[in-house]
């Protein structure tokens, strides 16, 4: 009697083919690599040369005048020790924290939000009149748009300047005139940099908006989900990378700050300069390169600081 045994399958997993590396697939490679060595020499000699340079001059008494010009010495953590105990440099960061949070974080990002929002299910003339005029605000440079921020709000009781449109509007309307800039720097520049940055933010937000499938928010609509709930349900959970995104760039930029804030306030007053316009005052009206240098890697560390603090809230993998 013969037992007849089912037969087994045995399934091997195939291994990967290996990718063989010709003599012509590395002579490819050698030339991409010749094409590339002058942006890579570039980006070596005019960017990541400056910063090392800068990081090396924050640890010393580097100057330009007097002994610091002539024989720069190491000095250790002696700038930072400096900066931790000087009082204008303390309110200087008070002051570019309030402008952060004022501008950046609840001015660009909040608007910029709520103007995607807006346009999301607009028609196309609308989407187009709108967001033509914010970029337009968006791709002016700096130096213009604090001249015009400036021609804005010129003017005030007692300024030998014609009133700007602002004052020109409020002295028709029998109200009083203002010197805005002087009166309400922090406040003024701070309007100015929403009215400079949210375009970006707009833009960000409404490339986010359109990758999101109309299913989710129909499946929504069926479970009885208004429109804000729709928003913190669908909306906000599925652009938080968008949004971090936004978070990480618009407080870099801000941070960094100086050229518009520099038109409208010619540097202002120590008691609302920011940390950029400190830093360029210790290091081009004083001539303590060190110590600015150590100012300007500070406010890059406070940045970092800031990045990474998103990304822990709004619980983004990288």
């Amino acid at each position: 009697m013969q037992v007849k045994t089912p037969a087994v399958s045995v399934e091997t997993t195939a291994s990967p083919p290996k990718r063989v590396v010709t003599s012509a697939s590395r002579k490819r490679l050698r030339t991409s690599l010749l094409f590339l060595a002058p942006a890579f020499l570039i980006i070596l000699i005019f960017m990541l040369g400056p910063a090392i340079w800068a990081v090396y001059t924050s640890f010393t008494n580097m100057a330009l005048t007097g002994v610091g010009a002539q024989a720069p010495q190491w000095v250790g953590l002696q700038n930072f020790a400096r900066i931790l105990s000087d009082g204008e440099f303390l309110n200087a960061f008070r002051v570019s924290i309030i402008y952060l949070v004022g501008s950046a974080l609840i001015g660009q990002a909040l608007l910029g939000l709520l103007l995607a929002l807006m346009m999301q299910k607009r028609n196309h003339v609308f989407r187009a009149i709108l967001g033509g005029i914010i970029i337009a605000c968006w791709v002016i440079p700096d130096v213009v748009a604090g001249f015009i921020w400036q021609a804005f709000l010129a003017g005030g009781p007692q300024s030998v300047l014609s009133p700007g449109l602002l004052n020109t509007v409020i002295a028709n309307l029998t109200l009083p005139q203002h010197a805005w800039v002087q009166e309400y720097p922090l406040p003024m520049i701070i309007i100015a940099n929403i009215w400079r940055g949210t375009a970006f933010s707009m833009l960000l937000y409404a490339s986010a908006l359109e990758s999101i499938p109309q299913d989710m928010y129909e499946a929504a609509s069926i479970d009885g989900a208004g429109v804000w709930a729709k928003i913190y349900h669908v909306t906000l959970p599925l652009i938080k990378g968008s949004i971090a995104t936004d978070l990480l760039l618009i407080t870099l930029a801000t941070l960094s700050d100086f050229t518009l804030v520099y038109v409208m306030t010619g540097g202002g007053t120590t008691n609302n300069e920011l940390l950029t316009i400190y830093q360029y005052r210790q290091a081009f009206q004083f001539y303590q390169i060190g110590y600015g240098s150590a100012i300007a890697l500070l406010i890059i560390i406070v940045g970092a600081i800031l990045s990474l603090l998103y990304i822990r809230i709004l619980r983004i993998d990288i």
